[in-house]
């Protein structure tokens, strides 16, 4: 498992221990969740369902984030079986999927208690639109096509725009404490979505550029799944890791504390403020 590269000086070996002390507290903060609402979870709610789709979220983080891959590359951290592109891409879809899920919940939750049109079309649109991103990302692993990440981020770009939009027509609607967790939450989808717009998307584009001048071919679908699934380059060279470590970093810490808080957030519906 590579144990030489942990024991010498690497700033790859100090970003993976990052990696391992967040998401492990964040398993934690998970649990800790799901003790303090369980005697709600039999409730005619969707608590329990939040949670559960909150659990696909973090623990498929935290896999992620103790076996470290980048996907297109086929490069890794560990030379194991887990390792496969094909492994870590699975648990990735359904997480997200879940990930999107809870945002069209809260904001069905939210529309509805505030009769607010925009809000529920906000609702409906997520989570279709996160299977579109899906399929793209799935496209440029296979074929190793980096268009297709750059469509991918672009369709999440859109998506939470559209969030946004949905969280900007419920300040008005509530006060208190739902009204704070409201602007945090459009902070939040703001930088997440000026990273995408001025780093992620950028990074995929200049990459998809920079690819018919490297050389490299494209797979096949069918090949690409033999490849993706066979395939992976063990390498703790920060010069394969630099440009994965920032979206890695707040994707495994920020995104799953916006599901942690998601799920806190649904358990206030029945004392929500009007």
């Amino acid at each position: 498992m590579g144990v030489e590269w942990r024991a010498q000086p690497n700033p790859v070996r100090h970003w993976w221990g990052m990696l391992v002390l967040v998401s492990s507290t964040n398993m934690a903060l998970w649990f800790l969740l799901y003790f303090r609402f369980g005697d709600r979870l039999n409730a005619p709610s969707n608590l329990g369902l939040m949670l559960l789709l909150c659990a696909a979220y973090v623990f498929g983080c935290a896999f992620r984030s103790f076996l470290p891959r980048a996907d297109v590359q086929r490069i890794c951290l560990f030379d194991t079986w887990l390792s496969s592109v094909l492994i870590g891409r699975s648990v990735a879809t359904v997480a997200e999927l879940c990930f999107a899920a809870q945002w069209a919940i809260i904001l069905n939750q939210l529309g509805g208690t505030a009769d607010a049109e925009t809000t529920l079309n906000a609702a409906w649109a997520i989570l279709p639109l996160i299977i579109i991103a899906e399929c793209f990302s799935w496209y440029a692993v296979l074929t190793t096509n980096y268009l297709g990440n750059a469509i991918e981020n672009s369709i999440w770009a859109a998506a939470f725009a559209i969030v946004w939009v949905g969280l900007c027509r419920l300040l008005p609607e509530f006060n208190g404490s739902v009204r704070v967790m409201l602007g945090v939450g459009m902070v939040g989808i703001a930088v997440y979505l000026a990273f995408l717009v001025t780093v992620d998307v950028p990074m995929y584009l200049s990459r998809w550029r920079a690819a018919p001048a490297d050389g490299g071919k494209l797979f096949g679908l069918l090949e690409g799944l033999h490849d993706a699934r066979t395939r992976w380059i063990v390498t703790h060279d920060i010069a394969h890791w630099k440009d994965e470590i920032a979206w890695m970093s707040l994707y495994f810490s920020l995104a799953v504390w916006a599901s942690l808080a998601l799920c806190v957030m649904y358990s206030l519906g029945e004392h929500l403020p009007g």
